[in-house]
């Protein structure tokens, strides 16, 4: 007996062997038949979808959980265009917080909307004794007080409360990190905002170190919700890259580096497991630190910034593959791009992976004589797309006519062979699937500027990127990916079929209903 029957429904299982179904059954778990299979077998439960459209869960490749719910439950300055309107908004956050010398931490910050930076000396004016963190969207940059800027060691870089990458990453070092229970409640809260777009499993994309870690035992909070039975989604951890140590081990083991005990990509199970090592080598193009070849337009000879020493970069690339790692090397701009590419076909040189599956996360801007390269090295390319559906506007102007068909590409990556992988990197931006699918079909961003249309792909490979394309990198192909038998039984039922609709209604169509472990959303997780 089945313990769920799916029936009339239309059923788009991402198998070539079998890519359309109308019944699917389930049995503790796993997809156990399709049609024919199943229909006649008896089930504790049949579930008529009256002909909606089912698709395997979709899985969002790069995400910042710990970050998106901590920002939810932050005071945000998100759409406001005046500074003295964002000043007063930081002097209300200030005036929540009772105690001299305490930290008041703000969200939604981006200069864009603002036509400049804030500065230090304006938010000492509105401070009262706190110490104050605009966090900016990016994720890449910081703007504090006076009051910040005097904990700092003076070689730290800053321009009158402006912090950018590293040093950003000092001045997230001086705070106490959040303790396991405030991170289990930020990654619950966010981890249920993904299932209610249809998102299955997900990869964190950088714990414990780097830019955006939150607590040296960071993974402990994840642990926690798994324990309690509060793990909304399946989660793949990326550690940071500075997690790492020096190894004592066995000379004829050739790790240089390690986490602790050797631990490395694919330790855990179904539900938490730790997947690539997560190595940043530029910023972002928000922040205009993603570093280019070129200069950004209007910005005379700016051309962003490496996280580091190249030389050292491509030592912890090396040393990463080496101990056996996964990597997901962060690459925005070409530059770190061509770092990442090299330091990769150096570490395969050195000690050959043909299944290592490294990734390069972002891949903002990707140059023609780049593609084969990927292609070669058998690197996966990580996009958002929804970067530019929202922010394609900014970002074709830093970077020019020229180069603006070369962001966030799609058809370029496919027809060299490359794997392309859909994310969100939530929160910097809308973490809809559906809405990335739309995007990377019509190449318009929300304003109706089309980027790159020579970069357009079909519905059905931008589906692909969500699901086959995502378990391929995160090493679920053996179990999730598609709806084959004895894959799990995750998926996502729709209102309506992305293939039949009208390009501009793939965003709006309702997501009905999310299954983890053949359970609805609201019973998934519990142990």
């Amino acid at each position: 007996m089945l313990c769920t029957r799916l029936t009339n429904a239309n059923i788009l299982t991402m198998d070539p062997d079998h890519p359309v179904a109308h019944d699917l059954g389930i049995w503790r778990g796993r997809i156990v038949g399709l049609d024919q299979a199943v229909a006649s077998m008896p089930a504790r439960e049949v579930v008529d979808l009256q002909g909606a459209t089912v698709l395997p869960g979709f899985i969002d490749s790069h995400v910042h959980l710990s970050w998106t719910g901590l920002k939810a439950r932050t005071p945000s300055i998100a759409g406001l265009t005046r500074v003295e309107d964002v000043l007063a908004a930081v002097e209300d956050a200030v005036s929540r917080k009772c105690a001299a010398g305490a930290w008041v931490s703000i969200g939604g910050y981006d200069q864009r909307a603002l036509g400049r930076h804030l500065t230090a000396t304006e938010l000492d004016r509105v401070s009262h004794g706190r110490r104050i963190f605009l966090m900016h969207d990016s994720g890449h940059a910081c703007v504090v007080n006076s009051a910040v800027l005097d904990m700092l060691p003076a070689d730290v870089p800053r321009e009158n409360g402006l912090l950018v990458e590293g040093a950003m990453g000092a001045v997230r070092r001086l705070r106490l990190p959040y303790s396991q229970a405030e991170l289990a409640d930020a990654i619950e809260h966010a981890g249920r905002a993904c299932l209610m777009e249809g998102i299955t499993a997900c990869a964190e994309a950088g714990i414990g170190g780097g830019l955006l870690g939150h607590s040296p035992v960071e993974l402990g909070a994840y642990q926690l919700l798994r324990d309690e039975g509060r793990l909304p989604l399946r989660v793949q951890l990326m550690p940071g890259g500075d997690t790492l140590k020096q190894a004592g081990a066995h000379e004829h083991d050739g790790i240089p580096r390690a986490l602790d005990l050797g631990l490395r990509t694919g330790f855990g199970d179904d539900w938490l497991s730790v997947g690539a090592l997560k190595i940043y080598t530029d910023g972002g193009m928000m922040a205009r630190t993603a570093a280019l070849t070129e200069p950004y337009e209007g910005m005379g000879d700016h051309f962003g910034q490496l996280q580091d020493d190249p030389e050292r970069l491509t030592d912890l690339i090396v040393d990463g593959h080496l101990g056996g790692w996964q990597l997901a090397v962060h690459a925005i701009g070409d530059r770190a791009a061509d770092l990442a590419l090299d330091a990769l076909e150096q570490a395969q040189k050195l000690r050959p992976r043909p299944d290592a599956r490294h990734r390069v996360e972002h891949a903002g801007l990707i140059r023609p004589d780049q593609l084969p390269r990927f292609a070669r090295l058998g690197v996966s390319a990580v996009i958002q797309p929804n970067f530019l559906r929202y922010f394609g506007d900014d970002y074709a102007t830093v970077m020019g006519e020229r180069r603006a068909p070369w962001m966030y590409r799609g058809r370029g990556f496919l027809d060299h062979g490359v794997t392309l992988v859909g994310s969100s990197d939530r929160p910097v931006t809308d973490g809809s699937p559906l809405r990335a699918i739309q995007f990377m079909v019509e190449r318009a961003s929300v304003s109706g500027r089309s980027i790159g249309p020579d970069e357009a792909i079909t519905v059905e490979e931008a589906l692909r990127a969500y699901t086959v394309a995502g378990a391929y990198a995160c090493r679920w192909d053996d179990s999730a990916g598609s709806l084959t038998p004895g894959k799990r039984a995750d998926l996502v039922v729709l209102g309506d079929d992305p293939r039949r609709v009208d390009p501009s209604r793939i965003g709006g169509i309702e997501v009905v209903s999310t299954f983890v472990d053949g359970l609805e959303a609201t019973e998934a997780g519990k142990p």
